[in-house]
């Protein structure tokens, strides 16, 4: 049977995983009468909540005598750790593009990843039935982006097809007939994609994807190169410095078929599948016969740019609410997350208490603290720092900085404008993007950024779209102001009182409820002016025998702030934290005791 691999890239929400969704239906992948879910491909519970793809995922179809491998990529630039190693798996690619919106900062990101591997493109540009489409000035900005990207004659002369995913119809004209379904595209793939090229030799596959299984073991995905497998055939993972990693046997192989992985018995070259039985060969390895010495060259990856601390709860709730709270258990969740994500960094510190985790942004951490929350674990995180470069050549230190593109109403712009600048941020561009609307480019540093996602949407009344990428080191842009309040302290532990807390209020907003545990260092609200402030919120009211009128009237009070966990990471100063269980996100202070607090402050000022 011919084959065919194809990568779908698009931003967030440009309609990817729902057009897998229709592909998969139109090419006969369910049966009549099958339940299906919407957005299959959304296999972890955050990508649905969220509506993000975060992991990358294989399936296929067979259209016309010829097998399609499709891989869905994540649209998010803090997911492009998977992003990289995925397009040297696949020899063409669809780039899809919101009618709408247009190319979108992170279209940008993994296009400009597509091209340097010299894959020749198909843009569909979808979501045509959109009341504010505006479709020929989209194509023109796909060109634009193309031209920008470096991409070759062969490659700027790409294929288009207009459409919507969702309703299941791809056509080449955006007024044309819907009756044929996608079968215009799918037939563009078969002729437009070349065969997947095939080495000479016997068998070498680079490992692309990971997960574990709790009956199979280590899963590797990934596109054979040459020669062909079987199961129980004995091979070898070298590592990119061509140093033996490990010998072992296959003991299965899974190919996709549809949105199920089926064993085969045999697998040749260019099929995309999944191997099991070896137990250390991870991502960018080589999986080969024994008789193979030199491994294959694997996509660098880039760098992280954002850490942060993940340290044992020492909170005196610690271990009410979650059951793996050890270090141990910790270390062994971070090291297992590490192993199958190559975007990620750990690395543990002396004590053993607490264990640095650096990542491509704040989303992906806060992912990944998400996940292991559900999965009933308890700790406490820092607030995200940024991963600075010394440059060799001039010592000067280096920071990262950030392509910013923001989608905004125009008569949100200008505090938009003056919060990027207080930020350190550059701007480069400006222009109408229709419908009252305009687009700002930025270059700004990493660190301006971390917090700035709520800021943003409550400037701009929850109008404004904001879409980042990673764009180079430059020189440190000196320093950036902060968090210009301070915050209430709970000074001794117990339970919230509802009287406390409506006597407190003209000190600031609260951030918890009545009747919530507290303890001594915990944060409860945020003081309206800057310094921090020590509060009693155990304090109930005094009773008396005396009735009078308005005297037992029941206090009403204000809703609390509700710190979401992205938010409280980015809110947080150096010297708090957040507590994260699977019931709860608290704040609190590092040190708990105020003497503690005072000793810090004096150790760091002096």
């Amino acid at each position: 049977m011919a084959l065919r691999n194809i990568a779908i890239i698009a931003h967030v929400d440009h309609g990817k995983t729902t057009l897998v969704d229709e592909l998969l239906k139109q090419s006969g992948s369910f049966r009549e009468n099958q339940r299906v879910m919407e957005r299959v491909m959304d296999s972890n519970d955050i990508e649905k909540e969220r509506g993000i793809t975060i992991l990358a995922k294989a399936t296929s179809i067979e259209w016309k005598d010829t097998r399609i491998n499709i891989v869905d990529t994540p649209g998010h630039a803090d997911f492009g750790g998977e992003v990289e190693r995925i397009l040297s798996m696949v020899d063409g690619a669809i780039v899809l593009v919101d009618a709408a919106e247009g190319p979108m900062p992170q279209t940008k990101f993994v296009v400009g990843k597509a091209l340097k591997v010299g894959l020749r493109p198909i843009v569909a540009i979808n979501k045509v039935d959109r009341p504010d489409a505006r479709i020929d000035e989209v194509v023109n900005e796909v060109f634009d982006l193309f031209a920008a990207l470096d991409a070759t004659d062969e490659q700027l002369d790409f294929p288009i097809l207009y459409g919507s995913g969702r309703s299941g119809w791809m056509n080449t004209d955006p007024n044309g007939s819907q009756e044929e379904g996608l079968k215009p595209l799918l037939d563009l793939v078969i002729q437009h994609v070349p065969e997947p090229k095939v080495e000479e030799g016997p068998f070498r596959m680079i490992g692309t994807i990971l997960e574990a299984n709790n009956f199979l073991g280590r899963i590797i995905t990934g596109r054979i190169a040459s020669g062909s497998i079987k199961p129980n055939q004995a091979v070898k993972v070298l590592g990119q410095d061509g140093k033996l990693i490990e010998s072992g046997r296959i003991s299965k192989i899974l190919a996709f078929r549809g949105i199920e992985r089926t064993p085969i018995e045999e697998a040749h070259a260019g099929d995309i599948v999944a191997i099991a039985g070896l137990s250390k060969g991870t991502v960018a390895d080589t999986f080969c016969d024994p008789a193979i010495t030199e491994p294959m060259a694997a996509q660098p990856i880039d760098p992280p740019t954002v850490t942060m601390s993940f340290i044992v709860n020492d909170s005196p709730l610690a271990g009410t609410e979650g059951d793996k709270v050890t270090s141990r258990v910790i270390r062994d969740r971070l090291f297992k997350e590490a192993e199958g994500n190559v975007a990620l960094k750990i690395e543990e510190s002396p004590d053993k208490d607490s264990f640095f985790v650096s990542g491509r942004g704040e989303l992906q951490l806060a992912v990944l603290i998400e996940n292991m929350r559900r999965e009933g674990f308890e700790l406490a995180v820092s607030r995200p720092r940024v991963v600075m470069h010394k440059d060799e050549a001039t010592g000067q230190m280096m920071e990262p900085i950030e392509e910013v593109v923001i989608d905004v109403d125009e008569e949100h712009s200008g505090v938009v404008v003056q919060k990027m600048s207080e930020r350190k941020a550059e701007m480069v561009e400006l222009r109408p993007s229709g419908g009252n609307r305009v687009r700002l480019r930025f270059y700004a540093p990493t660190r301006g950024l971390i917090g700035y996602q709520s800021e943003l949407l409550t400037d701009t009344r929850g109008t404004a779209v904001m879409n980042r990428l990673f764009h180079d080191y430059q020189p440190y842009k000196g320093e950036i102001g902060g968090r210009i309040n301070g915050v209430l302290l709970a000074n001794e532990a117990g339970e919230a009182v509802a009287y406390a807390l409506f006597n407190l209020e003209d000190r600031g907003p609260m951030i918890i409820d009545a009747g919530e545990k507290v303890y001594m260092g915990m944060i409860i609200g945020i003081h309206s002016r800057d310094n921090d402030l020590e509060v009693n919120v155990l304090k109930g009211k005094k009773l008396t025998n005396i009735r009078a009128a308005g005297k037992d009237e029941a206090v009403k009070l204000t809703p609390p702030i509700r710190m979401t966990l992205e938010r409280a990471l980015s809110w947080i100063q150096d010297d708090e934290l957040v507590e994260v269980t699977p019931k709860s996100i608290r704040l609190r202070k590092m040190y708990l005791d105020a003497n503690d607090r005072k000793r810090f402050e004096k150790a760091k000022s002096a």
